[in-house]
């Protein structure tokens, strides 16, 4: 199955996303943007791909100590920003360093769990919300548009397991559909 570990907004930063997003439909050009649906807003701590079956226990358990281990921090949906002219992004303010750590260990879960991760890159916490249908669009406008966004702090408390299904049905614009498949309370132990 295709996992990864994640930090979800509360539902009341979510509707002020969708908020803002709403706005920002509303700009030129933002019909060729392929916009990210309300239910798949997450900020992705460690991207593991394809998960053998039989690594799922021993992963979901360390990713329990991860937790365990982690405190809980404040979080808030902040600004934006873009990957060049691929993807638009709300960032986060708040608990950035706990949040980093949280992500360094998730990422050290799945590879103690034999999981194969990717490089290990510095961790930038990003909430896709648009991606270009091609190389030339211009994000640009849409990041000046959220430069002054600023959401509700919250208390982030748990670690989630997400599976991503693809989608099948071959239909122009149909969405990853998410499902958590576990989540471990920040306890902050160690």
């Amino acid at each position: 199955m295709r996992l990864f570990a994640a930090v979800l907004p509360p539902p009341a930063a979510a509707d002020e996303l969708a908020t803002e997003v709403a706005a920002l439909k509303r700009l030129p050009a933002a019909e060729s943007l392929r916009w990210t649906g309300h239910a798949g807003w997450h900020f992705t701590l460690a991207f593991m791909g394809e998960v053998d079956d039989e690594l799922v226990p021993d992963l979901q358990a360390r990713l329990a100590r991860a937790a365990h281990r982690t405190a809980s921090f404040p979080l808030r949906l902040h600004r934006g920003g873009r990957f060049g002219h691929r993807a638009l992004w709300i960032g986060a303010a708040g608990g950035i360093e706990q949040m980093r750590l949280l992500a360094e260990r998730a990422d050290a879960a799945a590879r103690r769990a034999g999981v194969a991760m990717e490089e290990h890159r510095r961790y930038q916490a990003h909430l896709t919300i648009a991606r270009t249908r091609d190389a030339g669009g211009d994000l640009r406008p849409y990041v000046e548009a959220l430069d002054a966004f600023e959401g509700t702090s919250w208390q982030v408390g748990e670690l989630a397991l997400v599976r991503s299904n693809l989608p099948v049905s071959g239909v122009q614009g149909e969405q990853p559909r998410y499902e958590v498949v576990g989540s471990w309370s920040l306890e902050g132990a160690g």
